[in-house]
């Protein structure tokens, strides 16, 4: 039963059955619920599987198994520049959205195709080399599908947060042409990112300022020192590592600064276009760090960056 009466100015009394009692309490509820100006989450992306079967050392067919790209793509015929996004969370999980969906629209509103990466990691039972094989086969996938997506393959870079960033360093340092024999016309294509935007990266996993979770988790607890010597990428940097911009804020206490530092040093020291910034205000995670003094400027002299890079590319 459900049955009201509309009040004005006091003059009659609602009348409200049971289930109008209830209807009602409950809207009460989620009105004190929802925060004031909350809107509702825009419609996401389409999203495509990395690899059309089995990824290579998947542990099974479920959604955990298969690694996906995010499709925010422009409306404009292009062909535009792209953007694979690394979100972070050490390993472990993803941050997808400020470090993955909100990343999508503000490049996306710089004219940029933008492909989040939702790639494996320990909370789905993965480690290395899993991660490094779905974002070499996320930028060899954006490339081979440029005339569809409306993509420049000469100007396909990475973003990466956190985590995020080691992956993207990694890439940046540990990359080949493709394989021009492969069956798969994917692997034909070269995964070396056209330029590349660091924030606030894990870089070294040697390092006492390393960010030891994110080392647990993807190598392991008791690791190979080969294999962290050879994923501390600061030690990996060559002429052949593409552009970078970074930044970082001197009060990240999770991934300290040193770790930016460390490779833009490298970047300098093997003659790599690079960029730095760091910002003296700023915990760890930040993202678009809208309304943070100082490390909210990080966009615009992003963009700057960009526009002059992707001049010269």
């Amino acid at each position: 039963m459900f049955r009201c009466e509309v009040t004005t100015a006091g003059r009659r009394t609602a009348h409200w059955g049971i289930a109008g009692r209830t209807l009602f309490a409950l809207a009460l509820i989620a009105a004190a619920n929802t925060p004031a100006g909350a809107a509702e989450e825009p419609d996401l992306p389409p999203t495509v599987p990395l690899w059309s079967g089995d990824a290579p050392l998947a542990h099974g067919d479920t959604p955990k198994d298969r690694p996906r790209l995010w499709l925010y793509l422009p409306k404009e015929p292009g062909p535009h520049p792209a953007i694979v996004i690394c979100p972070g969370g050490g390993y472990g999980t993803l941050a997808m959205d400020h470090e993955g969906h909100q990343i999508a629209r503000w490049l996306g509103g710089q004219g940029l195709a933008c492909f989040i990466l939702e790639y494996r990691h320990r909370g789905r039972g993965y480690g290395h080399p899993a991660p490094l094989l779905d974002v070499q086969r996320a930028i060899r996938l954006v490339r081979h599908r440029h005339k569809e997506w409306r993509v420049d393959p000469k100007r396909v870079g990475v973003i990466g947060f956190s985590a995020g960033g080691h992956l993207v360093s990694t890439v940046s340092t540990h990359f080949d042409s493709g394989d021009p024999n492969a069956s798969d016309p994917v692997d034909r294509q070269s995964c070396r990112p056209d330029f590349a935007i660091l924030c606030y990266p894990v870089i070294s996993l040697v390092e006492s300022y390393t960010h030891r979770g994110s080392r647990r988790n993807l190598l392991g607890k008791d690791p190979d020192p080969r294999l962290v010597e050879e994923l501390s990428n600061e030690r990996r940097v060559t002429k052949e590592t593409p552009p970078t911009f970074l930044w970082h804020t001197q009060e990240d206490k999770a991934v300290p600064v040193q770790n930016s530092l460390a490779y833009y040093s490298a970047l300098t020291k093997h003659g790599v276009p690079a960029e730095l910034h760091v910002f003296p205000r700023g915990r760890h995670g930040l993202g678009l760090a809208r309304n943070v003094e100082g490390a909210q400027a990080w966009p615009s002299l992003c963009e700057a960056w960009l526009r002059a890079t992707l001049k010269r590319e």
